[in-house]
């Protein structure tokens, strides 16, 4: 479904010289996977992300959408970023709201807002809500249009382990009633091994792909034995 093939990615530096982030970079993401690129900062993992969503045009390469350039592909796309970013003067389904195109603009947001648990929420302020519940009000407005292909980009970074944990599961069973193609970049590789069939790891400047994981075990199967085994399994390979 998406197939990403960069060869050349590179940025003017502070100091007038040019860095060169992404370098023969490929890989391909198959219709209703969902994968993870997991490595150290400022390996490219959002460069990659910011290609992807076409708000960084300056690669050498080709992004395609079933087969389609991306930006030709009429493919649906969202994103939810690290901050929820949010409108304050809008409350909760103002802001889901947004996302609509004016078709369905009054359309029943009712089963999406019960699945995340902000129904109860429709008529806050972001300044009213926790951390916790304005993030799940991103993955609102990212599920609202229905997208074929969902980005993102560190969604649950500086929230406490165990509203991570929720909010992990939360993420998984919206994705799995409202089925799509998911690419997640995670510092977090316990994240990434609980939410993904495959996990992409980053390695060197320029970056390239050091490891390509499939996970086998079923998400419903992996308790915190198996991602223990799953991570030094993990952690064998890439020091090999």
């Amino acid at each position: 479904m998406l197939d990403v093939s960069i060869e050349r990615m590179q940025f003017q530096s502070t100091d007038g010289g040019e860095l060169l982030a992404l370098e023969h970079l490929q890989f391909n993401c198959a219709e209703n996977s969902f994968t993870s690129i997991f490595g150290p900062s400022g390996c490219g993992k959002t460069t990659t992300l910011r290609c992807i969503l076409g708000l960084e045009e300056r690669y050498q390469g080709a992004i395609t959408l079933n087969g389609i350039p991306a930006e030709q592909s009429g493919c649906t796309m969202s994103a939810v970023f690290q901050e929820p970013r949010l409108l304050p003067w809008r409350t909760v389904e103002q802001n889901v709201r947004l996302a609509l195109p004016d078709a369905e603009k009054n359309r029943s947001l009712d089963v999406l807002f019960n699945d995340l648990g902000i129904n109860a929420h429709r008529s806050f302020f972001p300044a009213e809500l926790s951390l916790g519940l304005a993030r799940r009000v991103s993955l609102a407005r990212a599920f609202s249009i229905q997208p074929q292909l969902l980005i993102l980009d560190e969604p649950f970074v500086s929230l406490d382990e165990e509203t991570a944990v929720r909010l992990r599961q939360l993420l998984l069973s919206v994705w799995s009633a409202h089925t799509c193609t998911a690419l997640l970049v995670t510092h977090n590789l316990r994240e990434a091994i609980q939410l993904s069939d495959r996990i992409l790891f980053y390695a060197g400047t320029p970056a390239r792909i050091a490891l390509d994981y499939p996970i086998e075990i079923p998400r419903s199967q992996r308790g915190v034995s198996e991602i223990d085994a799953i991570q030094h399994d993990i952690e064998a390979r890439l020091g090999a």
